[in-house]
């Protein structure tokens, strides 16, 4: 069969890229500048014909400068993952009579391209979902990313950046991660390399990329499959798919996951899964989310491997709420390329049901290649509760207990071991570092580490004592680690956490089940106002009829109002602080000033979060930007700003102060 120009550009690329290693960095070339020449001047030809510009093509050189540091980026689409299955089964009950889109599921780290106006603008890691980090300076290192694409509007693309395994036999030997240490395994290999500060230490980590989703782009065309099938003329590589035609029966599944492991196999491709998702986008938009995964879709993962190690030890440790959690110490083993020493045992329940004693032998895997699982005990008829289940805390050596839940509806339940003890100095450490968290108060300096130590010399009995350090300032300068510096960042830390939102103290009071989304969903019922929450709280209002609470949650609420210690704790600590209002949060005012706009926005704008922020953009009828452009209208500049501030004063960007953005969001 003839080649096409695309497989022509593509091996030249790949062709004259070993030519110039051999040339630069190893001083022994192989052809002669001639021939280089020559083939330079062929790819520059199939380039233009093709219109296919790839990011490691050597036209492009010399590439981007190197970073002193990975700056973060919103996704403004959050890029959440998809719930886990390895039963077949699951997959039929699943697909609803709808079409379906079975994918390879690639393992190596999830990388996002923005292109406008047909230039790639931003490349950036899928981080925890929402906040990712721009590594946009390392695309000319990674193969199969095109940096000019014929597509004139907003076009956004995830893939993944792999390396593949036989790659990874010849460089596992030869590189080491940050510790010194040699990579483990290719997807950690893939996801250092790709985060790397400089490019060209990047390029000879044969890093790959692979599309699997358009974002954004290509106006109305209704299934992912048809998106995809758009991208390879623009020189991407699609991760491999297929689509089915009808309803598949359980065999019929296993036949189509079989053929695509095969395929992986034979195209040296690495893979931990395969990806299954409805191919129609306006069903899968009408699938919703959760706070964590996609509802569209789920992500079948293969069986991990058994291997063999012995039990040593439990290792018992109270949860702020006083759950004693489980962990088994074992003998280590070497699982995917780490060593393996512990595992949850996660309940009362599952050991009893495991039969554990100490020295049996155990089969644990690495689930779905990262958590380790005890998944047999090869030497059951030992058990002795007696030595195994602590009859005291092993922290504050107090009495346990053991409760047991209500019964499912398969009558099961589930026992759990409790130090009941308020005052459990583990327990008390794990509070003080909940309220101090990025999600609650956000106060920074005040690591688990350093809280223990502050509680240990009797600085901190309560949370509010943390807003009287001050108290103790000459002491914590004197103590190991702390300074004038030292001492001055932290408390500059904590004085700026009084300053902060309704969800933000709501989750730092520790009400269970009262997380981000929770939160939100309070602040929204009752307009972010605290006074108005305690009243509904006194009037016994009925949480459980607000979206996603339930019974549950309703009873957590009043049983934690309903401790006296709780009660005064919620009182002092509004003394202490101040709850920012929220900005802009009614529907869009016809004088807003900021209406289809686009608005980036750069550094901290305390007290409010990167999602906060985006919000108020959107109330007020603009766009939040992730990077800035040509067609960026302003740049909202906080604290340590970074590279985006360069980029807007060199386009001549409008730049704002978070003072003087809601001062006009509030004029409007």
């Amino acid at each position: 069969m003839a080649q096409t120009d695309k497989e022509r550009l593509f091996e030249l690329i790949k062709l004259m890229n070993r030519y110039r290693h051999e040339y630069y960095n190893l001083n022994a070339p192989s052809v002669s500048d001639a021939v280089y020449d020559r083939l330079y001047d062929e790819l520059v030809s199939l380039q233009t014909k093709t219109n296919i510009y790839m990011a490691n093509s050597p036209t492009m050189a010399p590439g981007y400068p190197p970073v002193s540091q990975l700056e973060k980026v919103t996704h403004s689409i959050p890029l959440l993952s998809l719930d886990k299955v390895k039963d077949v089964n699951e997959l039929i009950t699943f697909q609803k009579q709808k079409q379906l889109m079975l994918m390879l599921k690639l393992d190596g780290l999830t990388l996002k391209l923005t292109y406008e106006g047909g230039q790639l603008i931003e490349a950036s890691t899928r981080g925890d979902g929402d906040v990712g980090e721009i590594v946009t300076h390392n695309v000319c290192s990674i193969s199969g990313i095109p940096i000019l694409v014929n597509h004139m509007g907003r076009l956004v693309v995830t893939g993944e950046v792999f390396i593949r395994p036989s790659d990874f036999e010849e460089l596992k030997d030869t590189l080491v991660d940050s510790k010194g240490e040699s990579y483990k395994n290719a997807r950690n290999l893939a996801a250092g390399s790709a985060r790397l500060f400089e490019p060209e230490e990047c390029k000879n980590r044969r890093l790959h990329f692979q599309a699997f989703n358009v974002l954004e782009g290509f106006g109305d065309i209704p299934f992912k499959s048809k998106k995809l099938g758009m991208l390879p003329a623009l020189g991407f590589e699609v991760c491999k798919f297929f689509v089915t035609n009808r309803p598949l029966n359980a065999q019929q599944m296993d036949i189509g996951i079989k053929q695509l492991q095969d395929y992986a196999k034979q195209n040296d491709i690495p893979i931990d899964g395969v990806v299954v998702t409805f191919n129609d986008i306006a069903y899968s938009k009408s699938c919703g989310r959760t706070g964590h995964h996609y509802k569209d879709g789920l992500a079948f993962k293969f069986e991990d491997d058994l291997h063999q190690t012995r039990l040593r030890s439990i290792e018992w440790t109270p949860s702020r709420f006083g759950i004693c959690a489980p962990v088994a110490v074992m003998d280590p083993v070497i699982i995917d390329g780490c060593e393996v020493t512990h595992a949850s045992l996660h309940n009362v329940s599952f050991i009893e049901n495991k039969e554990l004693a100490i020295g049996c032998r155990l089969l644990i895997s690495k689930r779905n290649m990262i958590i380790p699982q005890v998944e047999e005990n090869m030497d059951r008829g030992n058990y002795d509760p007696s030595q195994v289940i602590p009859a005291v805390c092993p922290c504050c050596k107090r009495p346990t207990q053991i409760r047991e839940s209500e019964p499912d509806k398969d009558g099961k339940v589930v026992k759990v071991l409790y130090c009941d003890n308020e005052a459990c100095d583990s327990r008390k450490l794990k509070k003080f570092v909940h309220f101090v968290s990025k999600k609650a108060m956000n106060i920074e300096g005040l690591a688990e580490g350093t809280l223990e130590k502050l509680i240990g010399f009797g600085f901190l009995h309560s949370v509010t004592d943390i807003y009287r350090l001050d108290n103790y300032q000459n002491q914590i300068i004197g103590l190991d680690g702390f300074g004038e510096k030292s001492w001055q960042k932290l408390w500059d830390a904590i004085q700026r956490s009084r300053n902060t939102t309704f969800e933000r103290f709501l989750i730092s009071m520790d009400i269970p089940m009262i997380g981000n989304d929770a939160s939100k969903t309070l602040a929204t019922a009752f307009g972010s106002d605290l006074g108005a929450f305690m009243d509904a709280v006194c009037c016994q209002y009925d949480f459980s009829q607000l979206p996603n609470f339930g019974e549950t949650l309703h009873s957590n609420i009043y049983d934690w109002f309903a401790s006296e210690e709780n009660f005064c704790l919620w009182y002092e600590l509004l003394d202490m602080i101040t709850i920012q209002e929220p900005v802009a949060t009614a529907p869009v005012a016809a004088g807003s000033p900021f209406t289809n706009m686009t608005i980036v926005v750069t550094g901290k704008v305390e007290p409010y979060t990167r999602d906060e922020v985006h919000a108020m953009i959107e109330s007020l009828g603009a766009k939040p930007g992730s990077s800035v452009s040509s067609k960026t209208d302003y740049l909202i500049c906080g604290d340590k700003a970074g590279s985006k501030l360069d980029k807007a004063r060199s386009l001549g960007v409008k730049v704002i102060t978070p003072t003087e953005f809601f001062s006009m969001a509030n004029a409007a």
